[in-house]
């Protein structure tokens, strides 16, 4: 007991010696240590202020950019302003008695969109397809812009900051930049247009050779037959096939082949017009369906399949196995 005792007393000196200017090594380190992490903070939150400071100043040089760019195009012939502050100009008339749609309508449209120095930052081309959307879903420039035009036409829209991604920027696109598109509008579509439409195209097809329909209104045609007894199914039984589908337009939407793959799914828990359709078929059959809006995805529609309200859908299906 006692040469503990003694161990610890001479550890207590040492400590004291080491208090009076005798460093201790280890005590040494523990003291750096410690400095760092009280440092750390105070580096942090410098570091957080200069970025929120250049992040300010970045905003505040595009905002006045932005600003001189459009007075400045404001003043070029051809170049028109709404009282918003959007300005545009008319690249191309489409053809007389183009639709023209409202902010709930859904578009179907061509574009590109680039910076005020002429960079490019998306477009519809680099996507390869026309991008289809409601109108009223987008940035305010392009739901007040897109409304002026008529289908077939083709603008050029100059967006202020504050029509387009504001202060908080998006991806490429910095603090309070100023955008300019090109546009043409391609397609209006709304759930009485795409109605009336659908309407009209099944009436003229269920005129033509070889195009069956059912008591639900479905249409189709067998574009080949599978060998003699193969296995047809009911809507318990779980299919594999291979298809697309397109609009009326010739639109595809969505494709097995694309993906490289067949789809397999319980027949049941598919669309109304797949479920009685697939159903007329036998194993390496090949049909084409015409579905009308209340067999496929009706008012509601499948926006991010691009398929819009009350639109009829085309299928080509390839029945591969039933289990």
């Amino acid at each position: 007991m006692k040469r503990i005792s003694i161990l610890l007393a001479g550890a207590a000196a040492a400590l004291a010696l080491g208090g009076c200017g005798k460093k201790d090594e280890t005590a040494a380190k523990a003291g750096a240590k410690d400095e760092t992490a009280q440092a750390e903070p105070a580096q942090t939150a410098a570091g957080e202020a200069k970025a929120g400071e250049d992040a300010a100043r970045i905003a505040a040089d595009n905002l006045a950019a932005s600003k001189k760019f459009l007075a400045e195009n404001a003043k070029r012939d051809g170049v028109k302003t709404t009282e918003s502050g959007l300005e545009y100009m008319v690249l191309e008339k489409g053809p007389e008695g183009g639709l023209s749609p409202k902010a709930s309508d859904i578009v179907t449209v061509n574009y590109v969109g680039t910076l005020t120095d002429g960079v490019e930052f998306d477009s519809s081309k680099a996507h390869g397809a026309a991008a289809t959307f409601p109108l009223n879903m987008v940035i305010p420039g392009w739901t007040e812009g897109v409304q002026l035009m008529h289908v077939g036409d083709k603008f050029r829209f100059f967006i202020p900051p504050e029509l387009a991604y504001g202060a908080k920027g998006a991806g490429p696109i910095g603090p309070n930049q100023a955008l300019i598109f090109d546009v043409e509008l391609l397609k209006v579509s709304n759930a009485e247009i795409n109605a009336k439409e659908a309407a009209k195209f099944l009436a003229d097809n269920a005129k033509k050779p070889g195009v069956v329909t059912t008591k639900s209104g479905l249409e189709y045609e067998v574009l080949s037959k599978g060998p003699p007894g193969g296995k047809q199914p009911t809507d318990a039984n779980i299919v594999k096939v291979n298809y697309k589908g397109a609009l009326l337009d010739g639109t595809e939407f969505d494709s097995s082949y694309a993906r490289g793959e067949p789809a397999e799914f319980p027949l049941g828990e598919v669309i109304p017009g797949w479920t009685e359709g697939v159903q007329l078929m036998h194993v390496g059959d090949k049909f084409r369906f015409f579905l009308p809006p209340d067999l496929a995805y009706g008012e509601k529609g499948a926006p991010a399949a691009g398929i819009g309200p009350n639109q009829a859908l085309i299928f080509e299906v390839e029945l591969l196995d039933v289990k």
